[in-house]
């Protein structure tokens, strides 16, 4: 086998032959604090499930329309929009994509657990793709990582996807006790599965989940999941999942064929030191960042509220919604 300097370098290569030397941030929007399931072992929810059951409490729609407004101002994608499973209704969440989309003038990716045929239609004017949370593709690991959330319905969502002409993505966590021998099971799906974006995240142990005390995984063991990912796949679309602790690893990660990056408090660390370090890594890459992490362009509010066809009460709850994350935003900024 190679070792992981030579994919990395490979890797390199091939991501060059394919797409710009650029990258940039996605950032995930999450809508909901409530999820059916509650008990995939890796995720804080599963520490007192039944509570986040009874939990349905959901974000503001115009602290949603905030961040995306946010988001798009600042040159950031949207990774995709999330929530636990079965927090909103169809109607509910087909005007929520409306809205979203009205604000970010853009397609989204829809990460919100197996879609049917009727819902994936529904959706389609504003949705660019489905995300199927696979987490990990050992099936006997995923038995035990994510026992109510099987494989099969995600599997189906994709048929219904491919039929309506929809993007199809998934969602891969290393260091929850796969080895790297699984990668070939990861190769076989994404051929099996025409999959046009992956994103490879590296664990978070969150306290008291069964991976609390989980030593997080060496920075090559990530890289080598995304450098074999694009060595086999010159033009999918791969996102790197880091964390606070993690910045430091981008370089390499981008390096090793990664388009992006994600799993970062943006907003909420806007300008710290970690946020420097993440444009800093990007162009010792060799990358160039697009969008900001450090610097607050200025935002006229009242222009950008402007364009949106909501009413003006409406506009006015985003408004003071925005306000609120600029304010947290410029304190860093000084």
């Amino acid at each position: 086998m190679k070792d992981v300097k030579k994919l990395v370098e490979e890797a390199n290569k091939i991501y060059l032959r394919n797409f710009k030397p650029i990258t940039y941030f996605e950032r995930a929007i999450f809508f909901s604090w409530y999820c059916s399931i509650g008990n995939c072992t890796y995720c804080h929810m599963s520490i007192n499930p039944e509570k986040h059951k009874k939990n349905t409490a959901r974000r503001t729609t115009e602290s949603i329309l905030a961040e995306t407004l946010l988001s798009k101002k600042l040159g950031w994608e949207i990774g995709f929009i999330s929530g636990g499973m079965n927090a909103y209704s169809q109607i509910e969440f087909k005007n929520l994509l409306e809205k979203i989309y009205e604000v970010y003038k853009e397609k989204v990716w829809i990460n919100v657990g197996p879609l049917g045929p009727k819902a994936l239609q529904e959706y389609k004017p504003y949705g660019l793709g489905v995300v199927g949370a696979v987490e990990t593709v050992n099936p006997k690991l995923h038995d035990k990582v994510c026992p109510s959330k099987p494989v099969k319905p995600i599997l189906k969502m994709y048929e219904y996807a491919e039929d309506l002409k929809l993007k199809k993505a998934t969602t891969i966590i290393i260091g929850i006790g796969e080895t790297i021998k699984d990668y070939e099971l990861l190769k076989e799906f994404i051929e099996q599965n025409k999959i046009d974006k992956i994103h490879i995240y590296s664990l978070i142990p969150h306290k008291d989940t069964v991976f609390g005390k989980t030593k997080v995984v060496e920075p090559e063991y990530h890289a080598e999941w995304i450098a074999r990912t694009r060595i086999d796949f010159p033009k999918i679309d791969i996102q790197a999942g880091i964390w606070v602790d993690r910045v430091e690893n981008i370089s390499l990660l981008l390096k090793a064929g990664a388009n992006s990056i994600s799993k970062y408090p943006s907003i909420r660390l806007f300008n710290s030191k970690e946020s420097k370090t993440i444009e800093k890594q990007s162009k010792k890459a060799g990358r160039e960042f697009l969008g900001t992490m450090t610097k607050l362009p200025e935002i006229n509010i009242e222009k950008e509220l402007s364009k949106l066809g909501f009413d003006e009460e409406f506009k006015q709850t985003i408004k003071k919604k925005l306000n609120l994350y600029l304010k947290s935003m410029r304190k860093n900024q000084n």
